[in-house]
């Protein structure tokens, strides 16, 4: 499928897959008053190529969410080869951000209209006391009783295609088609660490941290597993849980 763009005349497509603590960023799109990790990168990328930068995400993360894995589609012209790209952006990226891999692909390549489907995992840290180092990394679920097995049984009731607007932050954005199909939905324990995976061919406004807010619900028996399909059905945000904070967040695996 070919898709338009203002740069379609650049004889290079450049996919190039990253990873970024988000807690210092404003999610992934540029914003007026507020760093966000696109800036942040196109800086870094402008320091090698130029100034004539068009980059596109494949999703957009909210503040404070994380990537595991995060591709970016670059229209240059620049004859820079990829390993040499890599390495140069590394050098200049913060920190809190690295390059994983550089490879050219068809100018018709889009990283985020080609995206087949996207994994995200959700981190729970389910200690009595907080953990420093998973500050901003994972939840902090004190209670002892979590069942990451009821969980997973309430989890399971996402899988398949459904209207998700039950699990969808309505704002003024554009209301479309609000069924998606969740091919993978797990809960798993390893130690004090519970994550919540999740895999679909798309994703809701908020859709992720929703479905974690209802499993929280879940885990202080406020609501049953075999509630989530009544809430389904019902189309109604107020049904579901809570909205999960960011910090737990991951965008984890993007397959094309």
């Amino acid at each position: 499928m070919q898709h338009s763009s203002s740069c379609d005349s650049k004889n290079r497509n450049v996919k190039i897959t990253i990873k970024y603590d988000g807690s210092n960023y404003h999610g992934w799109q540029v914003q007026k008053n507020a760093v966000s990790v696109q800036e942040t990168f196109q800086n870094a990328l402008a320091k090698i190529i130029g100034d004539d930068i068009d980059v596109k995400g494949c999703s957009r993360t909210d503040t404070g969410v994380h990537a595991n894995m995060y591709c970016i589609g670059l229209k240059t012209d620049h004859p820079i080869p990829c390993a040499r790209l890599k390495a140069a952006l590394n050098n200049h990226l913060p920190l809190d951000m690295a390059v994983l891999d550089c490879e050219d692909m068809p100018l018709e390549f889009h990283p985020r209209y080609d995206c087949k489907r996207k994994q995200y995992i959700y981190k729970i840290w389910n200690n009595e006391v907080r953990d420093p180092f998973m500050n901003g990394y994972a939840l902090h679920y004190r209670y002892r009783d979590m069942d990451e097995e009821l969980l997973n049984k309430a989890a399971a009731h996402y899988l398949g295609t459904h209207d998700f607007t039950s699990f969808c932050t309505l704002d003024n954005r554009r209301i479309g088609d609000m069924r998606r199909t969740v091919y993978l939905s797990k809960v798993e324990r390893s130690g004090d660490i519970v994550t919540f995976t999740v895999e679909a061919d798309g994703f809701l406004y908020n859709m992720v941290r929703i479905m974690t807010g209802t499993l929280l619900r879940v885990a202080q028996r406020k609501i049953m597993p075999d509630d989530i399909p009544s809430i389904i059905e019902k189309k109604d945000r107020s049904f579901a849980g809570p909205t999960a904070p960011a910090c737990g967040l991951y965008l984890n695996k993007v397959i094309y």
